[in-house]
């Protein structure tokens, strides 16, 4: 039996392909990039990361009890930073430029696949070779590394990015001619705790697994096979399936591991010349490990660069513009203004970290919901402090770490510590993006186009969480909620919306159930020598009538 880290994919949208013209000769006669979305622009990425949650002033009347549950949507919250449309411009190179190499329709995509087969043949000793026969394929991959204290926003940021892209893309044909492929956009995984390489491996097979329906686990993880080998058929898999890019969460794990940091190095350096697959590396300060203390090592297994992502600093526009926009969202019964006293005092606890800014903004208002005395609803710097002190206990050694800026104290959590010559760069550049994004920001917050969408996209998020459509996917649920919210007034409010919402989703959901047991009893019936007999009857061969019922899988997806 296989064993893997057991944790949650994530999972995009398939589509059929759609081939569009390319603003660039290099990406031209490449269904592999031709399929993939337009290159976005800055306006796609701030509608897309722009999630403020809306509560009314129905809602701020309700019961306490009540208005508990409403504050809930805060967590939604996100706003868009430099950061963001910087890993975006990253995120798309890295997927295009990693196709040139590998384009499906040229002659080096054959022979990388012949090679690959020779090599499988000699299994047993392929992997003392592997490197020097691979390392004549051209690989046009690079890597990235994203390094950033825990709680920044690192992974939210890089999915709601992947999520912008179909993970499978299904091909038929190209140009007129026949092209039957399907192809992986994204695969995302976390390194597992104990930071085994051969783990890590596996879960690579896991997710293709959990995507397709496949069984490469079974075929490629049993317990005895070494981690050279299973990067072998890693290079299979991302040959056959065009795998676009390989995202790699917590990689502080492989700190824990008792390979040698060179070792692992290595393993990444390989991923992306060998294996072929574009990389970005995501994890904690405490990674720097890796790199014996010095994370410019990670050169070599980032030649894309690093995004070194640290807190915002309290003077800086970026902190005031996120700190107002999340102030608007208060479900007290009195709206408390936000004074100097009370920013100084609000980054004074969270320390400019963006999952504790947001955590200490509900929390804070909870605690005047269902306080000694909630005669008076007001955000005040003692209820601050007290709530900080109080909800966010297990917290405060590091935060009181930063707050002293007591380095000796922050090497006892790893997590917090970051390169800061390399944060001052990435802090230059952002800067220039500032302006567009403040400003771009504040008109879409006063339009109503961006009211509807943003009621979409909290409503959508919270019938997702749910988890009871089963038998609908996560477009088909924004359709719903889109239609919703589009057919009725602006002013509803949102719980409306979202009841409406669900019985629509309810109903459709039923609706594909019964569909699917109709389809499942039609194909109960179907026995095999039905199907002869239905074959016969029309004149054509039985394996014709089974491979178009199903019974027969496509060798292709069982080549490899």
């Amino acid at each position: 039996m296989v064993k893997t880290n057991d944790e949650i994919v994530l999972k995009g949208e398939i589509e059929q392909a759609v081939y569009k013209t390319q603003p660039l000769v290099e990406y031209e006669n490449n269904p592999f990039i031709e399929a993939l979305p337009t290159i976005f622009t800055e306006d796609d990425i701030l509608e897309h990361f722009m999630v403020t949650p809306r509560i009314s002033q129905q809602d701020k009347q309700s019961e306490a009890n009540i208005r508990y549950h409403v504050l809930k949507r805060i967590k939604n919250f996100i706003q868009p930073l430099p950061v963001h449309f910087e890993l975006e411009r990253r995120l798309s190179t890295l997927i295009r430029r990693g196709y040139l190499a590998r384009n499906p329709l040229d002659k080096t995509f054959l022979q990388r696949i012949r090679l690959l087969h020779e090599l499988r043949e000699d299994e047993k000793q392929a992997h003392k070779y592997i490197d020097d026969r691979l390392n004549y394929i051209r690989s046009t991959a690079d890597s990235l590394s994203i390094i950033g204290i825990s709680g920044i926003g690192k992974t939210t940021a890089i999915e709601r990015l992947l999520l912008m892209y179909p993970q499978v893309i299904k091909h038929e044909s190209y140009k007129a001619q026949m092209f039957n492929r399907t192809q992986i956009t994204w695969l995302k995984i976390d390194c597992p705790y104990d930071g085994s390489l051969s783990t890590l491996c596996k879960s690579f097979f896991k997710a293709i697994d959990d995507l397709l329906g496949t069984h490469y686990l079974e075929k490629f993880g049993y317990f005895n096979r070494i981690t050279s080998t299973m990067l072998l058929y890693m290079t299979s898999l991302a040959s056959l399936y065009g795998i676009g890019i390989l995202v790699i969460d917590e990689i502080q794990h492989l700190a824990n591991s008792k390979n040698e940091h060179e070792e692992m190095l290595n393993f990444f350096v390989t991923l992306s010349n060998t294996v072929g697959i574009p990389t970005v590396l995501i994890g904690t300060s405490k990674a720097q490990q890796l790199f014996k203390g010095n994370f410019r090592q990670a050169r070599r297994a980032a030649s894309d660069g690093s995004i070194f992502w640290d807190r915002m600093a309290e003077d800086s526009e970026e902190w005031e513009f996120f700190l107002e926009t999340l102030w608007n969202i208060q479900c007290l019964k009195e709206y408390t203004e936000l004074t100097d006293e009370l920013k100084k005092t609000f980054y004074e606890e969270c320390q400019g970290i963006t999952a504790v800014a947001v955590n200490l903004f509900i929390l804070t208002q909870e605690r005047i919901l269902f306080g000694d005395d909630n005669s008076q609803e007001k955000i005040t710097s003692k209820v601050l402090k007290q709530t900080a002190k109080e909800d966010l206990k297990i917290i405060q050694p590091m935060l009181t770490a930063i707050r002293k800026n007591d380095f000796k104290a922050m090497y006892k959590y790893e997590d917090l510590m970051i390169n800061l010559d390399d944060l001052m760069i990435n802090h230059k550049k952002g800067a220039e993006y500032e302006g567009n994004i403040k400003s771009a920001m504040r008109d879409r917050l006063n339009s109503i186009e961006y009211l509807r969408k943003d009621k979409i996209e909290s409503i959508r998020i919270e019938l997702t969480a749910l988890g009871i459509f089963n038998a609908l996917n996560i477009k088909e649920i924004k359709k719903i909620v889109e239609n919703v919210v589009n057919e009725n007034p602006i002013d509803l409010i949102e719980s409306e919306l979202k009841r409406i919402a669900i019985q629509k989703a309810m109903d459709m959901n039923q609706i594909r159930l019964n569909k699917e047991e109709v389809k499942e009893k039609n194909i109960s019936d179907m026995s095999l020598v039905n199907i002869r007999l239905k074959a016969l009857k029309n004149k054509i061969h039985p394996y014709e009538e089974l491979k178009k019922n199903a019974f027969i899988c496509s060798p292709l997806n069982e080549f490899y």
